[in-house]
């Protein structure tokens, strides 16, 4: 089999081409919504008037690099287009972070790595809150393992699910397959209050929240590869950015679906559906402090205009926004606005 690190460079080239050209085939959310502790005054909207205020965005660590940077260049951390600013986001997870923040009413916005469930839909209205989501990138969900494994370079999607289903619960590799070795898995993934959980459980198991007990879960997405890297049978998932920004760390597995091809995560296969682990990642505000604070309208709108750029694929190691997205995103933000006016 091909080594996976062999096209290393290729994939960090791709990172500097790819660029805006993000048109992803998976619908966005449609559904309505958030809450927060935003606050601010000023204008929004073409900032005339200088913003003051601050914003909490609370969830998935999948989607905190994406917001960090985007913090960076609106708020008053660095040379931010609105120094008068404070923008905080946390990692929560993107259930936790609906659970036990933006549900409650404490953040303005929470970022998710799955759409919003109707329960937590339902949670919110009940607590007064609609959502307003937004799809504003796309993630190729990375298979990996230890460097020093030389058995395994492809996998497919059936045998990843046995590995990590409680029903089969194989102890070691052998178990799987009597070519690999007769050792017990170490494994790595993510933390039960996560979004990128319920992704890979859903995708890759076959129930959402369905999975062994047996693995080190985490929100830290570092720590994940950390994990892997340190264990000769590690075995983990983790997103794109945190394996592209590390390549060295561990190595990725091609991932092949029914009887097809394996394919290597890339910008470019997330984009184009071929990559079979391919996902959207997610923003939702509170209509409430959409409606209360121009401080917050107006770090939405930044959000999604910052999701369409370049860097989101070269700095970071998401699919970003096309055109076509970014307008459809910004004019379902300003009709929102609009009717809460």
């Amino acid at each position: 089999m091909a080594d996976s690190h062999s096209d290393g460079l290729s994939r960090r080239t791709a990172l500097k081409t790819l660029g805006g050209a993000g048109a992803v085939a998976v619908a966005g959310c449609t559904s309505e919504g958030g809450d927060g502790n935003g606050g601010g005054n000023g204008s929004g909207g073409n900032g005339d008037t200088e913003l003051t205020g601050s914003v909490l965005v609370s969830g998935s660590s999948t989607v905190f690099p994406v917001a960090q940077a985007i913090k960076r260049k609106f708020a008053n951390d660095q040379n931010g287009a609105h120094p008068e600013t404070d923008v905080d986001v946390t990692k929560d997870g993107s259930g936790g972070g609906f659970r036990n923040v933006f549900i409650p009413g404490d953040s303005d916005i929470n970022n998710s790595s799955r759409p919003i469930r109707d329960s937590e839909r339902q949670k919110c209205e009940d607590n007064g809150i609609t959502p307003v989501g937004f799809q504003i990138a796309q993630d190729a969900l990375t298979i990996v393992v230890n460097n020093d494994n030389d058995w395994v370079d492809s996998m497919t999607v059936e045998t990843i699910g046995e590995i990590w289903s409680p029903d089969a619960k194989p102890e070691t590799w052998a178990d799987v397959n009597s070519d690999w070795p007769d050792e017990p898995f170490e494994l790595f993934g993510a933390a039960t209050t996560s979004g990128t959980f319920d992704y890979f459980t859903k995708a890759v198991v076959g129930e959402e929240d369905k999975i062994r007990e047996d693995f080190e879960g985490t929100e830290r997405d570092d720590q994940i590869a950390s994990g892997v890297s340190s264990s000769e049978y590690g075995f983990g998932y983790l997103p794109f950015a945190y394996y592209v920004n590390n390549p060295d760390s561990v190595k990725a597995l091609s991932v092949i679906e029914g009887s097809g091809e394996g394919v290597q995560p890339s910008l470019e296969a997330a984009q184009s559906g071929e990559y079979p682990l391919a996902r959207p990642l997610f923003f939702y505000a509170n209509d409430n402090k959409l409606a209360e604070s121009a401080t917050v309208q107006e770090f939405c709108r930044f959000y999604i205009e910052e999701a369409g750029k370049d860097y989101i694929a070269s700095d970071i190691g998401y699919v970003p926004s096309s055109d076509s997205r970014v307008q459809d995103n910004l004019d379902k933000l300003d009709t929102k606005i609009s009717e809460l006016s």
